[in-house]
């Protein structure tokens, strides 16, 4: 059977500055919170490796380009880091970091591969962490006006924007779970955050909007289905329900249908926690909503009702209405601890189709980290990754049963280009489908599944 995609669906994928640039000497970055966290404790960190070794696309950008022609990319979306730009989040404008933007932009446009741009991806100056964050309003104004400048120096060439990447990962890492950097276990605090993080997008998409600009904005989301552990018990709906709430439909629904779901804002008031808002914040919610949606897609999150008496804090949590519930018989990728569920992703475009207006949208990630990939280096240096090429099948599958039915869905990116740094992680798990040796300047080589890729982009489809 022939699986085919539409002749401009767009095939590529996603990295982050933070990930991929690295620091370097004289470049003008500021600190960003995980430049001031590996400061303080590196050894939170995988083999204490640092964000200043990441994979130095600063200086290998035009290789990396290259390679991302030769892997089938017609487009790619990277972010712009806040503090390369604006080393102090407000003030002056570091021009080395115009001049590396720019230069990535335009190689990327001259190779036939369109840039899509990010404007957050978990990487705040610490100056303006230090006032807060995104605790604090003054952030919010902050990056708006990063927003629109970023969108000044690049909009003549860049049409696809975002506004953040997972909202909700510095809002769980940051102020509930304890794997970002404030590291505080605080719900009302969270909730703080997560309200200036909708509110900051959808002032950044009214500035884009209402400036000389002619592309699209949106938000990439880490949709993450809440399943039952019994479709028939109305307590385990019920506390499924709660958690696609909290984790999945705040950032949706703020980001798409310009409101908070009414159970999520029922279950704060109860709990006072609510957070200060301002006059004509909804009404602003409400008119600026999203013209694209990315889709992160790695996993399902099983939900059963509330057995444990377990509490993860003195204050309230999110887990004091469910508990995940590992399903028996599941397929599990052994390197990460996360479930495969491939019908996942089919079933997101379902309910972006018929609950959410059948947005344009495009599956912005979706990938596969592998511990170890020396162990399937061949006898001519490349990583043979025929698994990873079974999870791409495996999902594509399904993004085209969401098509042949109607989803409007545009494209499909992996997480990730070239192997990449991740955060605590580090280099632990391997992603990309191009292999960075570690231990020789970084040296690019292609994967298998790069090599098939660029095969699935030329053809726009595969044989089963």
């Amino acid at each position: 059977m022939k699986y085919e995609f539409p002749s401009d669906f767009w095939w590529g994928s996603a990295v982050s500055g933070p990930q991929t640039e690295g620091v370097h000497e004289n470049d003008g970055k500021g600190a960003s919170i995980w430049d001031q966290w590996y400061q303080e404790d590196p050894e939170a960190f995988f083999d204490q490796v640092g964000p200043e070794e990441t994979s130095l696309f600063y200086t290998k950008y035009k290789e990396d380009i290259q390679l991302m022609k030769q892997t089938g990319h017609n487009s790619f979306r990277t972010s712009i880091q806040w503090s390369r730009l604006i080393p102090n989040g407000v003030g002056e404008v570091n021009q080395k970091a115009v001049e590396f933007y720019n230069n990535v932009i335009d190689e990327l446009i001259a190779n036939d591969i369109e840039p899509f741009i990010n404007l957050y991806h978990f990487d705040m100056p610490m100056a303006l962490q230090e006032k807060g964050g995104w605790e604090s309003r003054e952030t919010v104004d902050a990056y708006v006006e990063f927003a629109k400048i970023c969108f000044d120096l690049f909009g003549d060439r860049v049409k696809k924007w975002f506004t953040h990447n997972e909202p909700i990962v510095p809002v769980e890492g940051g102020y509930l779970y304890q794997f970002h950097y404030p590291n505080i276990v605080n719900m009302k605090k969270a909730v703080q955050v997560g309200y200036h993080t909708a509110l900051s997008s959808a002032r950044a998409i009214k500035a884009y909007h209402e400036s000389d600009q002619d592309g699209e904005i949106g938000i990439i989301l880490n949709l993450t289905p809440s399943y039952p552990r019994d479709e028939n018990n109305p307590e385990d709906v019920k506390a499924a329900k709660i958690a696609d709430a909290i984790f999945n439909r705040s950032f949706l629904d703020s980001s798409v249908k310009g409101e908070f779901p009414s159970d999520l804002i029922e279950l704060f008031d109860e709990i006072d926690h609510l957070p200060v808002t301002e006059p004509g914040d909804l009404e602003l919610i409400k008119n600026n909503t999203v013209d694209i949606l990315g889709v992160n897609y790695y996993q399902p999150r099983r939900i059963k009702a509330k057995e444990s008496d377990t509490k993860l804090a003195d204050g309230p949590m999110p887990d004091d209405y469910f508990d995940y519930y590992e399903m028996p018989g599941r397929k599990m990728n052994p390197h990460r601890g996360w479930e495969i569920y491939e019908k996942g992703v089919y079933d997101i475009l379902t309910n972006l189709r018929e609950n959410y207006g059948n947005i344009k949208c495009f599956i912005s990630e979706n990938g596969m980290g592998v511990e170890g990939e020396e162990k399937f280096i061949n006898e001519d240096g490349q990583v043979e990754d025929d698994y990873r090429i079974e999870f791409l099948k495996d999902h594509l599958r399904y993004i085209h049963k969401g098509l042949e039915e109607g989803s409007n869905i545009r494209g499909y990116h992996m997480w990730t280009c070239m192997d990449n740094w991740s955060w605590m992680n580090a280099y632990k798990n391997r992603y990309g489908f191009i292999a960075v040796d570690l231990d020789d300047n970084r040296k690019r080589t292609i994967k298998k599944s790069g090599y098939w890729f660029n095969e699935l982009s030329n053809n726009n489809g595969f044989n089963d």
